[in-house]
């Protein structure tokens, strides 16, 4: 009998499926099998997290909301980040993980590599046991699923999650490694953005192993002589960076660089919100809240314009972030096109703080909201019970309550605000546990409810 394909070193690339909206999922039981959106829902809002039935319809992470919406259709759940419920549940991800695996580089919130000495010169089979037994001991954890890819390095392992999701395991064995890379898009390469797959791409190279049979020397020319030879390398298949433990980074970061220059303020401040809403989308992964924000931009001539700004708390909240960067923005037309924008966010905290004043902070007073911004609606067959109030519509400015926050009730335990405005809050009573949970509504000054901690929906 032929032994299974083995390799010196085998990492795993651990990728939990569509974290965000999975802990939602979970901990609001109504919303299992339903396609459900978290991220900001006002007209400028982005999709943080996407299920897997969102994903059907089209819908991605940082996609503009309003585009995934209407790709998804009115049967779309759109909630608010919980931030800290997803730091919660990441840690108990991780700390299962720890238990077989004790060095762990985790790259965000949701995905991390691994290196188990056990594995050392294992085959195929056994690594895919091993992978298994990971997965199972997650989903009994937290409840939560998760997909692992594994190779002979990092980045044939994170390609491998990839192929593995949803909620599976991929092992690329040295042999299959290099007819897969052969066939797969140049942009799968880590490392290889917008602006490096269109350059190669306008040369022929639309594949890894077309990157990889091209010379050292023309790679360089094209992406560079810093990054240009560790990917040619990459492509080659030669990848023996170690898996360790990573510091807290001290900041996150977004950049994109623009084929053509910018050279109208309106232009610069659609860019300064596009690059500032990926730095938040890597803020929700990281966990914490940030208080400096810095904006970059880089201008045709290579020159490089830096400008920051320290708020008095720290945050999360995107809009606060995202108008801080857009209070730094300089015209075009004062200092020249700009090829780069970038938008850091630093002064991380794990510890969050409410503005007392986030409009001023945003720097612009808040858009009327549509109905269906302020109603999280559900198809359901669960019953809603009745009552004297009038069905929850569009909040008003006044408003106690928001969709998606945690709340809980005296008599009826702990629950989320489905809907609200107009003096009455609609709130779904249920947790991890209940199962679908009845809708009852309120009234918005009713003193039987408070607000809760959303680790309360994980009982």
């Amino acid at each position: 009998m032929t032994r299974p394909p083995t390799s010196r070193r085998w990492v795993l690339h651990l990728d939990m499926d569509a974290f965000f909206a999975s802990v939602e999922q979970l901990t609001r039981p109504t919303l299992r099998g339903r396609p459900v959106l978290v991220g900001g829902a006002g007209g400028r809002g982005v999709v943080a997290g996407a299920s897997y039935e969102a994903r059907a319809f089209g819908a991605r992470s940082a996609m503009p909301m309003h585009q995934a919406r209407r790709l998804v259709g009115a049967g779309a759940v759109v909630l608010p980040p919980r931030g800290r419920l997803y730091s919660t549940m990441s840690t108990a991800v991780f700390d299962a993980l720890r238990t077989r695996m004790p060095v762990l580089e985790m790259l965000s919130l949701d995905e991390a590599f691994g290196e188990p000495p056990e594995l050392a010169d294992a085959d195929a089979d056994e690594v895919r046991e091993f992978a298994e037994r990971l997965r199972a001991l997650i989903l009994d954890r937290t409840g939560l699923v998760a997909s692992i890819g594994a190779g002979a390095g990092k980045q044939i392992a994170k390609i491998a999650s990839g192929l593995a999701k949803p909620d599976g395991v991929r092992v690329v064995t040295p042999d299959e490694q290099g007819p897969l890379f052969e066939a797969l898009p140049v942009r799968k390469l880590w490392g290889i953005g917008p602006v490096a797959d269109d350059k190669l791409r306008r040369l022929g190279i639309d594949t890894i192993g077309a990157l990889a049979a091209t010379s050292e020397t023309e790679v360089v020319s094209v992406l560079g002589a810093t990054v240009g030879p560790s990917l040619h390398r990459l492509a080659r298949g030669i990848d023996d960076r170690p898996v360790a433990e990573r510091a807290d980074a001290k900041q996150v970061s977004a950049e994109t660089t623009f084929a053509v220059d910018l050279v109208t303020l309106d232009q610069l401040r659609a860019a300064v919100e596009q690059t500032g809403a990926s730095a938040h989308g890597r803020l929700l992964r990281d966990g914490r809240a940030a208080r400096t924000v810095v904006l970059k931009l880089k201008k045709s001539d290579m020159s490089i314009v830096t400008r920051s700004a320290t708020l008095p708390y720290a945050t999360a909240d995107r809009e606060t972030l995202v108008a801080t960067a857009q209070r730094q923005v300089i015209d075009p037309r004062e200092i020249g096109p700009v090829r780069l924008v970038g938008v850091s966010l630093g002064g991380l905290s794990a510890v969050r703080q409410g503005s007392l004043f986030p409009d001023l902070d945003r720097g612009e007073a808040p858009a009327a909201e549509s109905d269906e911004t302020d109603i999280v609606r559900l198809d359901t067959t669960v019953p809603t019970v009745p009552g004297p109030a009038p069905a929850p519509v569009a909040s008003t400015s006044t408003s106690t309550w928001r969709p998606g926050q945690d709340v809980a009730h005296s008599e009826f335990g702990h629950g989320w605000v489905q809907g609200c405005g107009h003096g009455v809050v609609t709130v779904r009573f249920e947790t991890r546990s209940t199962g679908p949970g009845q809708a009852r509504t309120f009234a918005e000054a009713d003193e039987a409810l408070a607000p809760a901690d959303p680790e309360a929906s994980l009982l």
